[in-house]
This record gives C-alpha cells, structure tokens and sequence, in this order.
C-alpha cells in the first residue's frame, strides 16, 4: 500500500508537528547569529551569552521528562500552543534587550520552556502516535527532515535583517516566524483525538509515571542510549553557538556563518530521510552510535585545518547530514522498547542528558575560550568523547540488543 495512503489521515497532524520543529530547532540554532553584535552592543562577555543559552539547554532539558507526563495527562494541544507563545515571549525579551538578565530571562528560560513543549521530543511523540508501527521509523524520519528547513530559512534572514538593520530587527523578524508556530500547534494537536491502543495486562502502557521511570532505567539499553545522548547534545550545541564566532576569529565572511547553518539545515533533510528509512531496517541503537563516531571524525578534520569557506560549507554538509538523524532513531528505540503512552516522557528523561552535554557545549566552550583565547581545547574534549561514546553504544547495542520490557520482568 503506497505510503501516501497510509498517511493520509495523519496528513494534518504531521504537517502541523514539521512546521512546529522546524520553527522551534530552525531558529534556536541561528541565535549564534547575534552573537557577536549583541555582545558588543550591550556590553556583554561571550560566556554571559552562551551562559543563557547553556541555561537554555538545561531549562529545556530539566522540564522535558515533565512536559511530557503533562502530555499524557491534559493533551498535546494546550501544551504545544503555551509552548509557542513562551516562544515568541522569549524572542521579543531578547529583541529588546539591554544586558544579561534579559538575555537570560528571554533567550534562556522562557525559550527553553518553549523548546520542552515543541521541539524534537514532542513532536516525535505525536508523530509515532499518529502512523502505524510498519512505517513509523519512516515517518519519523520524514517529520524530521521536515523539521530540518528551519535553518535554511531562519539563517540566512537572521543574517540579512541583522546586516541591514542590526540584531534587534533581525531577532524581531525571529518574532514574526515564530508566530507560525500557533497554528501548527493547534493542527498538531489534533492527535489528541487518536485513542491509543489497548494496551496488555502487564503492559508498561498500564503503569503509573513513577513505575515507567523506573522501568527505563532498569533497562541497560536504555541507560546507555542515554549517557551517550550527553555527547550528541555537547557537539551539536557547541557548533550553533560557537562556529559564527569561529568563523569571525578567522576572519571569514560574516554570511559564510549563516550559509554553514543553511547547509547544515538542508542536509540535515536528506540525513534525517536516510536514518529514518535505515532504522526501519537495522539496530537504531548501533546506528546511533555510527553517527557520533562520524560526527567527532568530521569535527577533528575540520577543526585540524585552516578554516576556508570551501572546507567549511563541506563541513556544514556534513554534519548537517550526521545532525537530526539522530532524532527518529532515539525516539523509534524508545517507542519500540516502552511503547506509546509514556513515550513522551521517557524520552524526555533520556533527554535531560542530552541537555546537560548542551549545557556543556555552549557555556562550556565559552569559558574556554575566555580563559585560552581559541576554542581549540573545547573541540579537542568534544572529539575525545564523542569517539568514545560512539564505541560504547555500538558495543551494548550489538551485545545486549534492547527488548521491550513489561511491568513484570521490571519488577
């Protein structure tokens, strides 16, 4: 049966959870963007700018696993429509900011918040709840790849309005894109009105929020996946915020910054289709290891070289593709080892140690570079962990291949 058919009446749902994503990721990874503008304009350090979007990352991460009992518990919808407006709150705070209490308020906690009602594992969740378990790696994988356009659309305006206007009206025309997400939102919501399936006598479907939490982190493939998740998060974050400043350092063409995130965003698309498709096929936990062993090789060429526009837009393509993959290959194991019900929050958990290696990576890096000048210790540390934590999930996930646990065996 051609895949169409089968998602036409999802159509809705998934359309409405894609330009939410992309939204809510696509310009949470251009505020690297003002950077360097803001922090002159105002008088503020680098480290005080990625402290609030290392607050950010935690915020988001921390209010996950709740965020996602709230789904469970009062729907999708009035979750993702608050989500969007903390959104569009924290981008006009930052609009009209004069020092790092705003910056923190707005670019920090209030979007963060946001990012834990919109973005990846929110999104994923409703999209697994609304297709069939035979083409839901599939489908997960499509939704992320719609939700990786936001950068190719969010960069390159951030950039012009901040060029031709400054940084206040480029995070204004931020403002404007993020009134889009209302209407997803509400769209997206409408998985609300899908029943989920029946689930069995010892089914972790049946337990309490408590027992499900417990459920997950007695499975060693689970805690796994999640301690490698830290370095996922500590790479990814340290290149939104720090590689236009890097780009400057190296006296690049402002735009070639947000042409990298451009690029990033656009094979980011073809990334997320290809992991999608592939966890579909094979171990999603080994694949997921697969991409950080990548991912920390094409950091340490990169980084090893001098930084052209050539080597640098190459770089983009290349992480772009290793980027969001990782998002229907985390949330498709999930869903495969604890099912739908608690899906949202699981994942959450598994999330808040993807955010503290955000946390790492953006006010991390910060601090090193104060303190050294040059962020090359920073990518050294970001390398060294992400090959080791790529082996340590390929490992487990050949020898202790993950089995859907039930109430019983959990206790």
């Amino acid at each position: 049966m051609p895949l169409l058919h089968v998602l036409r009446p999802a159509l809705p749902i998934l359309i409405g959870a894609s330009v939410m994503l992309t939204l809510s990721m696509g310009l949470r990874q251009s505020l690297g963007i003002f950077l360097q503008p803001l922090t002159h304009d105002i008088r503020i350090s680098v480290s005080d700018f990625t402290l609030a979007l290392a607050v950010q990352n935690l915020t988001w991460g921390f209010l996950q696993p709740f965020t996602g009992a709230m789904a469970v518990r009062y729907g999708f919808r009035p979750l993702m429509v608050t989500g969007s407006l903390l959104y569009i709150a924290g981008l006009a705070l930052m609009a009209g900011a004069h020092g790092v209490v705003s910056i923190t308020i707005g670019g920090g906690i209030l979007i963060g918040t946001s990012l834990a009602c919109t973005a990846t594992a929110i999104a994923m969740s409703v999209t697994a709840r609304a297709v069939p378990a035979a083409v839901r790696s599939t489908v997960l994988g499509i939704v992320s790849a719609a939700g990786s356009l936001g950068a190719l659309l969010s960069a390159p305006i951030g950039q012009l309005l901040n060029e031709g206007f400054g940084w206040r009206v480029g995070l204004l025309g931020f403002v404007l894109l993020a009134l889009l997400m209302i209407p997803a939102a509400w769209y997206a919501g409408r998985i609300d009105r899908i029943p989920l399936p029946k689930p069995a006598a010892d089914d972790i479907g049946n337990a309490t929020a408590a027992m499900a939490a417990r459920t997950a982190f007695g499975n060693t493939s689970f805690v796994v996946m999640t301690g490698a998740y830290m370095v996922c998060g500590m790479q990814l974050v340290f290149l939104t915020t720090h590689l236009p400043s890097y780009l400057a350092i190296c006296g690049l063409d402002p735009m070639l910054s947000a042409q990298t995130l451009g690029m990033i965003g656009g094979f980011n698309v073809l990334g997320s289709l290809f992991f999608g498709w592939a966890g579909q096929r094979w171990n999603k936990l080994a694949l997921l290891g697969a991409i950080y062993i990548l991912r920390s090789l094409a950091l340490g060429w990169y980084f090893t070289l001098p930084a052209t526009p050539e080597s640098t837009l190459l770089f983009g393509a290349i992480m772009g593709f290793l980027w969001m993959g990782v998002g229907p290959l985390a949330a498709g194991a999930i869903a495969e080892m604890f099912g739908l019900r608690w899906q949202p929050m699981i994942q959450g958990l598994a999330f808040m140690s993807h955010q503290v290696g955000s946390f790492l990576g953006a006010y991390g890096g910060g601090l090193l570079y104060d303190a050294l000048g040059s962020y090359t210790m920073a990518w050294h540390i970001g390398v060294s962990l992400g090959l080791a934590g790529g082996v340590i999930q390929i490992a487990f996930a050949l020898i202790c291949p993950p089995q859907p646990p039930s109430l019983l065996r959990a206790a």
